[in-house]
């Protein structure tokens, strides 16, 4: 009895010994860099670096054209201010007068008189 005890323990530890090899084998080529999921998890981690350092630029970017919104905000509020207080003057401002209109010298009866004049500097024409 104390012989079968002993090669059915020794059959199991021989048992136990070949699972551990094959889970041995198999957990190294899941963890595998080129292949397994080690690869994977590399990769993974390589975007995630890159997404989180384009999310920081991003960030940076919107961060300064924020500033420069609130900066042309702000200049546009107070020229729209100085803008309202010239149209409120505009209103206080009398009507323009038209100027008065030249003479018709129709009315006066008397003919328009066209004049020649010589020419100037000395270089006549033909």
């Amino acid at each position: 009895m104390d012989l079968i005890a002993d090669i059915l323990l020794v059959a199991g530890a021989l048992g136990a010994g070949l699972y551990c090899h094959v889970l041995a084998r198999r957990l190294s080529r899941f963890n595998d860099l080129e292949t397994g999921v080690g690869g994977a998890v590399a990769v993974l981690s390589a975007q995630v670096d890159d997404l989180a350092r384009t999310l920081r630029d991003a960030q940076s970017a919107a961060g300064a054209e924020t500033r420069s919104l609130e900066a042309l905000t702000d200049r546009a509020e107070t020229v729209a201010k100085r803008l309202e207080l010239l149209v409120a003057s505009m209103h206080d401002l009398p009507e323009p007068q038209a100027p008065p209109a030249p003479p018709d010298p129709a009315e006066n009866g008397a003919a328009p008189v066209f004049r020649r004049h010589p020419p100037t500097g000395g270089g006549g024409a033909a």
